[in-house]
């Protein structure tokens, strides 16, 4: 039977299209909200930034529906093509682009600018999808998985070299869908125990314990090393429970007399100690790897090498490679600075903002926080204070439910596709729409650190709104054709 236009049409999901049009009205009426000045006759008047909106939006739904006329397969046939572009684009943006608010990530166009990094989301899917939808693909594989990640870390690194620290960190989301395809649980545990590790070595990195030598940070990371290596081996260790809880105890109890030694015979610095105790218990792990040929020792093993490196690593970066601006962004949303007036300032308008709106809001175009700018980047990354002020409590409500249910219906969507193609490519644009989301309220509430990453669908600019669309309606136009895959 012939697949026609008509029929594809009907078969797209016109309930996450219904959902994406719903997104891109609420988010129009932020941005009027947001960009509104005091005398401003015309929202529609394309010299100010509600109509400038309206241009994208035109633009993004012309957009979605040539998406959804294509023929599927090019978006397998040319996924390679399209991911070899982008990393030559990203590759070449910062030698071309102009320096903005420190960032070297927006490619000038006559009159208006272009950012990559949001376009090389959807490729680097098509990528991702394309190489792990191929028969013989395993991640246990470890040149596939090796590949994979590469495919994740070019476009990531690339980004970093333009000093866009937050647009890299959405990589991190295609970190979701690797898990849900089959990347062992340990990786995730893995990467969990690394950002607690960062918060935790930098938190209290320079606060020391009682005994005035030993800082609290770096004992505390390595007590969790200590402790969790016995408890991997209790769980992956092949019958090993005897010899788990004995390492446990012997790492325990050495530790409790050293502490007891310094607090009260002579202060040292305990942290030696638990490096020495480590590294005891690295060697011993290597030795019953190589006795007894259980290779799952020697992962520990690495587990407790990687997150010793990884733990002074991350001093030298926070205090080395990030931008003092992020270094104090960081300790705002740590708590080890007050900065009210500078790194906390937009943080604190911003839910003095939503706080403001309480629980029906102050109306359209009628707050005051934003009308009278105290919210920097109000329009774009912390448009959220717009919605919460002006349409308060049940507005904030009514949107985060309808984010909730496009994500839903994303997974309903990706679970539902017959081929790995579809399926890998949908839950790359769930981790990627997830991602956002919880970044970008979490930093406006003063959750999550200021990290500069737009609110899909409601932040001002078009290539934001492209680079969600595009994401978007090339999964819609994949599932549309399922059936025939």
């Amino acid at each position: 039977m012939a697949y026609t236009k008509g029929s594809m049409l009907k078969s797209v999901d016109w309930f996450t299209v219904a959902i994406y049009i719903a997104l891109v009205v609420f988010g129009w009426f932020s941005v009027c909200g947001a960009s509104y000045n005091y005398g401003d006759m015309d929202l529609f008047s394309f010299d100010t930034r509600s109509g400038k909106q309206l241009i994208w939006i035109g633009c993004s739904l012309g957009l979605g529906f040539i998406l959804l006329m294509l023929d599927d397969k090019l978006y397998d046939i040319f996924a390679y093509l399209l991911y070899g572009f982008m990393i030559i684009l990203l590759f070449i943006t910062p030698f071309v682009a102009d320096n903005t608010k420190g960032s070297y990530s927006w490619i000038k166009m006559g009159s208006i600018s272009i950012q990559p990094a949001e376009f090389a989301k959807f490729t680097t899917a098509l990528a991702l999808a394309k190489f792990m939808g191929r028969y013989a693909y395993s991640m246990q594989r470890l040149r596939d998985l090796g590949i994979t990640l590469t495919l994740i870390f070019v476009p990531m690194i690339l980004i970093i070299l333009e000093r866009e620290t937050g647009s890299a960190l959405v990589y991190l989301a295609f970190f979701l869908m690797l898990y849900r395809e089959g990347m062992p649980g340990v990786f995730l545990f893995a990467g969990l125990c690394a950002v607690f590790f960062f918060v935790v070595g930098i938190r209290f990195g320079d606060e020391l314990m009682f005994d005035g030598v030993t800082s609290i940070g770096h004992f505390s990371v390595l007590a969790l090393i200590t402790c969790l290596s016995p408890i991997l081996i209790y769980v992956y260790g092949m019958n090993r429970q005897r010899m788990a809880c004995s390492i446990f105890l012997i790492g325990f109890s050495s530790t409790v007399l050293a502490l007891l030694f310094s607090l009260y015979v002579i202060p040292f610095n305990i942290v030696y100690f638990q490096l020495f105790l480590c590294f005891c218990l690295i060697m011993y792990l290597v030795y019953m790897a190589l006795r007894d040929r259980l290779w799952t020792f020697l992962y520990i093993a690495f587990f407790a090498v990687g997150s010793i490196i990884f733990l002074y690593s991350a001093d030298y970066v926070f205090d080395n490679l990030l931008e003092a601006h992020q270094q104090v962004r960081i300790k705002v949303v740590l708590g080890m600075e007050d900065d009210p007036a500078g790194a906390g300032y937009n943080v604190n308008q911003s839910k003095i903002a939503i706080g403001s709106g309480g629980l029906t809001g102050k109306g359209f175009l009628n707050g005051t926080q934003t009308k009278l700018k105290y919210v920097p980047e109000q329009d774009t990354d912390f448009i959220f204070c717009t919605v919460g002020e002006e349409e308060g409590f049940v507005g904030s409500a009514v949107v985060l439910l309808l984010f909730l249910v496009l994500i839903l219906r994303l997974i309903h969507l990706a679970e539902r596709q017959h081929a790995a193609f579809g399926r890998v490519y949908g839950y790359s644009v769930v981790s990627i729409f997830f991602f956002h989301l919880f970044i970008n309220i979490g930093m406006v509430l003063g959750l999550t650190p200021v990290i500069g990453i737009p609110l899909p669908f409601f932040s001002y600019g078009g290539s934001s709104l492209w680079g969600f669309t595009l994401l978007l309606f090339i999964f819609l136009r994949i599932d549309a054709n399922r059936s025939n895959r």
